[in-house]
């Protein structure tokens, strides 16, 4: 069955961190621009180096056509590596924020507090 190799466990793992989020953690990072402006400069840097990676002319990462959907956006990425790119990279974040290392007041006043 197409899809399955790859796409089914991409798919879970992103469905698996948002449930984790809004059901358990609910740390708001969905509401946070930080998040979305993180997740765009992981884009901006997944993009080239994931287009070099899996470009059809010259790949150097095959995918067997079996286990992906076959859409592929740009540069021949599967989309694929988007979506687990995603659920990766929010699962960091979201264990980050629990941690409460994310959270950490970085005004001048709490800094000389942590000094002394």
């Amino acid at each position: 069955m197409s899809g399955i190799g790859y796409t089914l466990p991409a798919v879970v793992a992103l469905v698996a961190v948002v449930v984790l989020e809004l059901a358990w953690l609910r740390t708001g990072l969905f509401r946070r621009p930080a998040y979305w402006i993180s997740m765009v400069i992981v884009l901006g840097f997944q993009i080239p180096v994931d287009g070099w990676l899996t470009n059809l002319n010259a790949p150097i990462v095959l995918y067997d056509a079996d286990h992906i959907t076959g859409l592929r956006f740009p540069w021949d990425i599967p989309v694929e590596d988007f979506v687990f790119g995603s659920a990766l990279v929010t699962a960091v974040l979201l264990l980050w924020e629990r941690s409460g290392r994310g959270r950490r007041d970085h005004s001048p006043e709490r800094r000389r507090d942590e000094v002394r």
